[in-house]
């Protein structure tokens, strides 16, 4: 377990620096449990602890509008996106939660930059907008594949950080968190995936092919992590061979974020004092 401070965990070997330096993604393990008790029922009750925490948070946020939040989910086919989204924000209110999963570009979508769909769906003021894989996709899947070429892709780094810079310069907090699972636990989860018929329509081949592609995608996701951890949106890496686990780390940083915000009601109407409805 990380070193506690004042009871709690501590980020430092889960956040990634500002500028990526001394950062390597082979030194997260991925079983860790940094946020967990040693007592997985104590944990799942504790996630649902936090989720109706956050969905009294979220209820004085919406009130509040000053902030915005955006939470972008990262991570590799099985890491836990959808699970994450069910169990962490399974309480709050959908007049104020909204969630995009993001797929290959359309054809509209590529005739414009690649930041141009993401804009479309950032969160307005007093909305939570969550985000199943996310606008890293296009250094990732690019780079991998050879579509851009190293020039290219730092370009993008830059412009990314530009980007959040705008959100978070206009009232929008980013958290970013990278789902990290194991060679191993991805093989089990895929495997689940094919064993049960419930779960085929979440299969792929194409999962199979992405797999072999496994260390090209770690160095990707290390680079990126790197390049694009900045003081106003900085990288989380979720060990998240653990689902209870990932789910517990993910909502005690949304909690603690909403709750440094120091949200409020806004100011009450005078008119209201002593008003009697007949």
């Amino acid at each position: 377990m990380a070193k506690k401070n004042n009871g709690k965990p501590s980020l430092d070997r889960w956040q990634v620096p500002v500028g990526g330096k001394g950062f390597a993604l082979k030194d997260c393990d991925p079983g860790a449990k940094p946020y967990g008790n040693g007592d997985k029922n104590g944990d799942k009750a504790r996630v649902a602890e936090l989720a109706s925490e956050i969905d009294a948070l979220q209820d004085i946020f919406w009130a509040d509008q000053r902030f915005k939040l955006l939470v972008l989910l990262q991570g590799t086919d099985t890491a836990g996106k959808d699970g994450t989204i069910r169990a962490v924000f399974k309480e709050t209110s959908p007049l104020g939660v909204r969630t995009h999963g993001w797929k290959a570009p359309s054809t509209l979508e590529r005739s414009h930059d690649y930041l141009w769909r993401i804009h479309q769906q950032v969160p307005a003021a007093g909305e939570f907008m969550i985000h199943n894989r996310s606008h890293y996709e296009d250094v990732l899947v690019p780079v991998v594949n050879g579509w851009i070429d190293r020039k290219t892709t730092e370009q993008r780094y830059r412009q990314i950080n530009d980007f959040e810079r705008l959100l978070t310069e206009t009232g929008t907090v980013v958290m970013k968190f990278m789902l990290h699972i194991s060679f191993d636990e991805q093989r089990q989860r895929l495997q689940e995936r094919i064993d049960d018929p419930a779960k085929h329509w979440k299969f792929s081949m194409g999962d199979l092919e992405v797999r072999k592609q496994w260390k090209d995608y770690q160095q990707a996701y290390e680079n990126l992590l790197r390049a694009t951890s900045t003081e106003w949106a900085p990288w989380t890496v979720v060990p998240a061979d653990s689902k209870t686990h990932r789910n517990l780390m993910i909502a005690t940083l949304v909690r603690d974020q909403l709750k440094a915000l120091k949200l409020r009601y806004p100011p009450d109407d005078p008119r209201l004092k002593g008003l009697v409805v007949q």
